[in-house]
């Protein structure tokens, strides 16, 4: 391959105007005549700057000079000689962080750089090579060059969301090039259309090849590194393949952060014992290095010299060390994992194949399934080099052809050899082999595009090497004729090769709700819109999400742009699917799906529905929506992802547990104290931030609205509650009316800097004032151990940037609550640094009476006190006189947050604000986008990941509205790409509850019709041999056996009882309302039966 060059663009410029790519004939060749503008290669106009990498790369590695330049947070430790990885331009190069803040969440700065820097190549523009190319674009590589020699055909259609029934003749590649621009107009895209030469793949640091090709064919023309993934095959089977440099270097192995510990103690021993404070469980594990920091006593600790760990445990570990003669620990100290690169040797494909090694399980309970799989693709390629063509569907001497080449094949393998070689699945793989199914390309093109992002940057463990999947419980529980699986000339003929033409039926007449149009709603909708999932006449698919687009927003949810920033999601999405398949009969909503909106998604629309799938984002929609599935009974599925991870669950009535059944264990939230006065990481400082910041910008701003707006009922209510909290308020209240209350910009300033003076030097000075260094608990420990760390005040300095911009940031917002303009000259550190000198700054003198709460099981701040009364009427006296001089309709403006907006100087206040108090406790500081991740609460997402939940889910669709399938046929899965994981597992059964010849689990529900009196339904229990004793609708009780005046209530009807007793409210859309009963059984034993539903007309 010889050496080439590696070319960064320096002006990235994310989101232009649309504009159509420019069709380019290169010289020396010939169009084809079905191409389109009689070109076969694009080149769209792009402003780009080409320029001599640092970074070399020869045939087989890449060596780049400078080991420490990796991902911040990695703590990589590596010699320069060592590091190998695949070429990718580590230019310095802009990333447009409202595009890709999400994607920067997973990957960092420096693997989008190298990410930005990538030339991949992805031939075969059949369904999976587009959903390839897709999350490539999205993520935002350099530049992708679609390859296929082929003619698009009715059959692509099933698979391949680019393409429309009008593409039908053109070329894969030409027909796929604009649609695939609309998705990213800064990743230049290009086309071949020839067959492929050593001399074009030597062009790209990335080949991923999802053609036909034989395999040995393809070890000889292709160099590494390069992926081979092939889905031309059914629904149960695929293959994935992955070849890198010789020697390739992983620099972060998982992703995740660089675990840490506060040290408590380091032993003077051989080998040395560190144990850390309880405060959180340690990850550590056997064999980690670490290195110390911040030790105090043992300094020699602090050398910064890797360490291995031995004996880990929950909150210590031994050190591979002596320390016998080291000095005696005194305190502190920060222990913190060091990541090791790894490397890993590949072999070509032509010895993967003969000595292919461990596979990658997916499913433990199919162990033996990969060898077999295997030699499948072996029989396969084998056929088509000798037919010239796949077995086709439903064709049992093509079936036996392939069985036979297999066993053949089989025989010479040695100690390969398999000793089943299960002609029933290679039945089914010969059937198939040809289709390109959507959901197997969903999910394999988010696998590939992640293991193209590892070989470009060295993020994560790339799959090796070879990856066996198969789903043959997806295919339908009847055994089929070979004539149901014949084409029908339609565009799901692939699909119906595999699944035959009675389940497409039922596709096409599903009635499916999709609850959200995110990230995992695109998805689903481009998936079922392939499917044909809802496009007969008596299907129909709802969607309804009430968000709308934003920037950030484009990244991963594919089927917007940016000029459809600002509009509905749902409206959006909803169009776009209908584009993907003109057949889909779909409905967008705007609503949330919750209690408020039962009048829109009533019993009616529940009961009509034959499956709902969740693609939402958080916990509470996903409760409620499983209640209804539960209470309806319908089918469920679930899925969600963070980062690289993603899982799939299945509810599916009577069979599964519901999502409900089992939930995370809630998130450890730090103590109020610790925030507020003792924090000791970066999280507690912007936990902090955040919370100042509503509370100055946005709270006490709504409450003096809420105050001037109706001031009777709010000092009413302020005096009825006369708690600390309430006094507290009206002091920020009447502070914004009177002593704090700007009227100018320079008032803003004055009002930073005070700030500033207030956080950061005068809480610091009363806190070691009130609790110096050498201060002991009650119990005679020093105060100050760890996880303490003892404070120090700042001196403000206009010198210093971070200082001044804090006084900026915090200036401005101030402004806008006061509605008061913010000059030009703010924004210059100059002139803003000479307004702030003009700012008279009280001197601070510590108090004797302060009290700082220390109780970590406190939850408020706020100190009660036996004058609280007292001292709010005075602060409404107060009020009162400030509300008279305030003009007539005198308002603040509040300020919500808004991470998104990188003008508006919210995130420069939180950072701000943190960086500052993490600077007061010696806390490492960060940067604002770290900031925005922390106090943003930004959930980490990637294009690949939400591809293949939805890949998966939709293979559990199949089995779904198939209708046959038990539970061992269904599969939950967690998978972790970054690693790579997979498991897959079956749903766990729901817990079945017996009384007598009955049995019910949690689906059950018991129906009473024809609006039955008290007296009924006692008696229609007790035909169960259940005696029932109390009846309640809600809160309230409509009988019980101990009362005898509800005796009087026996022949009244069950629906005027809800309505006169309990005073409900019966909406004219609902015609059942439920009670809960207890019984007990003829011994007296309580016996909990489902939810009783009683009908009326």
């Amino acid at each position: 391959m010889g050496v080439r060059r590696l070319f960064g663009s320096l002006l990235y410029f994310m989101l232009p105007k649309k504009r159509p790519v420019e069709a380019v004939l290169v010289e020396g060749e010939k169009a084809p005549d079905n191409s389109i503008s009689d070109s076969y290669s694009f080149k769209k106009n792009r402003i780009d700057c080409s320029l001599e990498s640092n970074v070399f790369s020869n045939k087989n590695s890449c060596v780049i000079g400078d080991c420490s330049n990796t991902d911040s947070g990695s703590n990589n430790h590596c010699k320069e000689e060592e590091l190998i990885i695949a070429p990718g331009d580590s230019n310095p190069m802009e990333i447009d962080e409202d595009l890709h803040s999400r994607q920067l969440a997973v990957y960092g700065r420096e693997t989008m750089r190298r990410l930005f820097g990538s030339n991949v190549l992805v031939s075969g523009m059949h369904g999976l090579g587009v959903e390839i190319a897709k999350n490539l674009i999205l993520a935002g590589v350099k530049s992708v060059t679609l390859h296929d020699e082929g003619i698009l055909e009715l059959w692509d259609l099933s698979s391949n969301f680019v393409f429309s029934e009008n593409d039908v003749g053109k070329n894969r590649a030409l027909a796929s090039v604009q649609k695939l621009q609309d998705l990213n107009n800064a990743v230049t895209i290009s086309t071949l259309i020839t067959e492929l030469t050593t001399e074009q793949l030597d062009k790209f640091q990335i080949s991923i090849l999802t053609k036909p090709l034989s395999l040995t064919t393809t070890a000889i023309i292709i160099s590494p590194p390069f992926l081979l993934s092939r889905l031309k095959l059914e629904v149960s089977l695929a293959l994935c393949f992955v070849t890198l440099d010789l020697k390739f270097t992983v620099f972060d192995v998982d992703g995740e952060e660089p675990h840490t510990g506060i040290i408590a103690s380091i032993s003077n021993d051989n080998p040395a014992l560190v144990s850390c404070v309880d405060d959180e469980r340690l990850e550590f594990q056997d064999g980690d290095l670490v290195v110390f920091s911040e030790v105090k006593g043992m300094t020699e600790m602090n050398d910064g010299k890797p360490r291995k760990i031995k004996n880990a445990r929950p909150y210590s570990f031994n050190l591979e060390e002596d320390t016998t003669n080291f000095a005696t620990y005194e305190k502190g100290g920060i222990v913190t994992q060091v990541k090791q690169p790894k490397v890993l040797n590949f072999k070509p494909l032509r010895e993967a194949i003969k000595d292919p090694g461990e596979f990658l399980l997916s499913d433990f309970s199919k162990f033996d399934r990969p060898p077999l799989l295997h030699l499948a693709f072996q029989a396969l390629d084998k056929f088509v080099s000798e037919m010239g063509r796949f077995p086709a569907a439903g064709s049992e001497e093509d079936a036996q052809k392939l069985i036979y080449l297999a066993g053949h094949i089989n025989e010479s393998s040695g100690d390969a050899r398999v000793e089943d070689i299960n002609p029933k699945l290679l039945r089914h793989f010969a059937f198939g082999a040809r289709a390109v199914l959507n959901p197997m390309a969903a999910m394999f093109g988010g696998l590939v595009g992640q293991e193209v992002v590892k070989a470009c940057s060295g993020k994560f463990h790339p799959l090796f090497q070879f990856f066996y999947f198969d789903s043959l419980e997806s295919l339908p529980t009847e055994n089929l004729d070979p004539s149901d699986f014949k084409p029908l000339n339609s565009r799901y003929d692939a699909q119906i090769s595999v699944f035959g033409s009675k389940l497409q039926k039922k596709l096409e007449d599903a009635n499916l709700f999709v609850v959200g149009s995110g990230a995992l709603g695109c998805e689903f909708l481009k998936n079922l819109a392939l499917m044909g999932v809802s496009c007969g006449e008596q299907g129909k698919l709802t969607i309804t999400d009430d968000d709308v687009i934003e920037k950030s927003n484009l990244s991963r949810q594919f089927l917007f742009r940016d000029w459809n920033i600002g509009q509905a999601k749902s409206t959006v999405a909803a169009s776009a699917a209908a584009l993907i398949n003109p057949h889909l009969k779909i409905e967008a909503l705007q609503n949330r799906v919750n209690a408020e909106t039962e009048n829109v998604f009533d019993d009616t629309f529940w009961e009509n529905l034959t499956v709902v799938v969740n693609a939402l984002d958080n916990v509470n929609a996903r409760l409620y929506v499983d209640q209804r599935c539960l209470y309806f009974q319908k089918p469920l599925l679930e899925s969600g992802t963070l980062g690289a991870k993603c899982n799939t669950q299945m509810v599916i009535p009577h069979l599964t547990e519901n999502y409900g059944a089992s939930r995370d264990p809630p998130e450890k939230q730090a103590p109020m104290c610790t925030v507020h006065s003792f924090p000791h990481n970066i999280d507690h400082c912007l936990t902090w931030a955040r919370s100042e910041f509503e509370g100055l910008v946005e709270k006490t701003p709504a409450e003096v609205n809420a105050y001037l707006s109706n001031p009777v009922d709010y000092t009413n209510a302020m005096i009825k509650a006369g708690d600390a909290q309430s006094r507290d308020t009206l002091e920020r209240v009447l502070e914004c009316l009177e002593k704090e209350k700007c009227e100018t910009f320079q008032d803003c300033i004055a009002w930073a800097r005070l700030r500033f003076e207030d956080y950061f030097a005068d809480r610091v000075k009363q806190l070691i004032f009130t609790f110096p260094e050498e201060a002991s608990t009650s119990t005679g420990a020093p105060f100050w151990s760890a996880p303490k760390r003892f404070p120090h005040p700042l001196q403000f300095s206009t010198a210093d940037p971070s200082h001044l911009h804090f006084v900026m940031a915090a200036s401005i917002l101030r402004a806008e609550t006061f509605g008061i303009s913010v000059p030009e000259w703010a924004k210059h550190p100059k002139t803003l640094a000479e307004a702030v000198e003009k700012v008279t700054v009280p001197e601070f003198q510590p108090r004797e009476d302060v009290k700082i709460e220390t109780d970590e099981k406190a939850i408020t701040l706020s100190t009660a006190s036996v004058d609280d009364a007292v001292v709010i009427n005075e602060l409404i006296r107060k009020l009162e006189q400030c509300r008279h001089k305030a003009p007539p309709g005198y308002r603040m403006t509040p300020i919500q947050f808004e991470k998104d907006d990188d003008t508006n100087y919210h995130m420069d206040l939180i950072a701000g604000l943190a960086n500052m108090r993490a600077r007061n406790y010696s806390i490492p500081e960060v940067d604002k986008l770290k900031a925005k991740f922390i106090a943003g609460r930004i959930i980490p997402a990637i294009a690949t990941s939400t591809a293949m939940a939805t890949g998966l889910v939709c293979l559990e669709l199949y089995k779904v509205l198939d209708g046959g399938h038990q539970v061992e046929d269904y599969r939950n899965t967690f998978a972790n790409l970054a690693l790579p994981l997979f498991s897959m597992a079956e749903p766990v059964p729901p817990k079945v509850i017996k009384h007598q010849d009955m049995s019910w689990t949690v689906w059950d529900r018991w129906i009473l019709k024809d609006n039955p009196t008290l007296r009924e339904l006692l008696r229609w229990l007790k035909d169960k041999g259940l005696d029932a004793y109390s009846i309640s609708h809600g809160s309230c009780l409509l009988y019980n056996s101990m009362f005898p005046r509800h005796k009087d209530r026996m022949d009244r009807n069950m629906v005027d009882l809800v309505r006169e007793v309990a005073k409900a409210e019966l909406p004219p859309y609902r015609h059942h309302f439920d009670v809960v009963v207890a019984c007990e059984d003829d011994e007296g034993n309580d016996v909990d039966i489902p939810p009783v539903s009683i009908y009326f007309s």
